[in-house]
């Protein structure tokens, strides 16, 4: 039995490499970490990425300008200028072939020497593989056995030091499989993080509000954008100690140098309407300024655009580029919709981005 698991368990992960294993690197590199860091656009706007006739940019600097100003019926304080971010599709890619946090759930699973996957994660990471490398939807009842079998259990019991430094070895040299010599740490939309680096050069506090898992945001964010770990709102999990697992931690005094480890449930779940209470609870303050790129965002977009005492703007991204990302026309044209339903900012990948994530960076198949 044990042989069997353990032949299983290479055929998934022979499968699973392209997605996230080492790649020789070619002559052409994506822009590095440092450099992706060193992006910056000043106070005035100095944008390098956005096509010099787009409106959703002529939009955000309009905006900006406006409620920043002294003088004008609009202008709102530095305190309450709060702009918040979805991350997965917003600021970074999210189709190549799938969601950050599950590409690196799958990556433990069946690339660590170390990490024994259970049948049950096996059989999971089969029926996932095949479809994600398809760009094919999940089923609901594979993202379940996905979450129970693989993405909450594959971290739990590692200190915030060992998850953080294997966190950090993944980003620093798994490859992004769709696309060209891109690590999945530089897969970031170029033309957002001039957005992120225009908003806190003109004294907005930005926070990302994300699906992702908590920690994983935070090693993921950390060096690319000069965003504070406490203004990364995620997905919660569990932690417990090394001598507590049952008892409520309210219940529990830890004992002195007791460490304190990842659990393996989910404690939170940051989407949809979720993410207001986030905002509500972790921020305190209403934003002023939001950017999604889904449904998922919606509540979000509601909660800064409608009945804000100060003006306000949504920024939705639309996932209409087929030809240097892997688009979705389908969910661009619905997302479209509700923008100018909503009275949202559609901003479209293929036309306002002058680059995605580089000139030299291309789509593999």
């Amino acid at each position: 039995m044990k042989k069997q698991i353990l032949a299983c368990m290479l055929s998934v992960a022979a499968s699973l490499m392209t997605a996230v294993a080492i790649a020789d690197l070619s002559p052409v590199e994506a822009m590095s970490r440092a450099e992706l860091s060193a992006i910056s656009v000043p106070k005035n706007g100095q944008f390098k990425y956005w096509s010099a006739d787009s409106m959703a940019h002529k939009a955000l600097i309009e905006y900006v300008k406006d409620v920043t100003n002294k003088k004008s019926p609009n202008f709102i304080p530095v305190r309450d200028r709060v702009a918040v971010f979805d991350c997965d599709g917003t600021l970074m890619c999210e189709t190549a072939p799938y969601y950050f946090d599950t590409m690196f759930s799958l990556h433990r699973a069946f690339n660590d020497p170390d990490y024994r996957p259970t049948s049950e994660a096996i059989a999971a990471g089969r029926e996932v593989q095949a479809l994600i490398s398809e760009h094919k939807p999940l089923p609901a009842e594979l993202k379940s056995r996905l979450n129970k079998d693989i993405k909450y259990p594959v971290f739990a019991g590692l200190t915030d030091e060992e998850f953080s430094a294997y966190l950090k070895h993944y980003i620093d040299n798994a490859y992004e499989e769709g696309l060209t010599n891109l690590k999945v740490g530089e897969a970031f939309y170029l033309p957002m993080l001039e957005v992120v680096s225009y908003l806190r050069h003109n004294d907005f506090a930005v926070y990302i509000v994300s699906g992702c898992e908590r920690e994983m945001l935070r090693g993921l964010v950390d060096g690319i954008m000069d965003i504070p770990a406490e203004r990364i709102i995620g997905t919660d999990f569990s932690y417990v100690t090394d001598n507590h697992s049952g008892q409520k931690t309210e219940n529990y005094n830890v004992e002195p140098a007791e460490k304190i480890l990842r659990g393996d449930k989910r404690t939170f779940k940051n989407v949809n309407a979720n993410k207001i209470i986030a905002i509500k609870r972790e921020i305190g303050r209403r934003p002023v300024i939001a950017f999604g790129n889904s449904d998922g965002d919606y509540s979000m977009f509601r909660y800064t655009a409608e009945n804000n005492p100060y003006r306000s703007a949504a920024f939705v991204l639309l996932c209409d580029d087929c030809e240097r990302d892997y688009g979705d026309s389908k969910k661009a044209a619905a997302v479209k919709a509700a923008a100018e339903q909503n009275g949202w900012v559609a901003v479209s990948m293929h036309d306002d981005f002058k680059t995605i994530y580089g000139e030299d960076i291309k789509k593999t198949n």
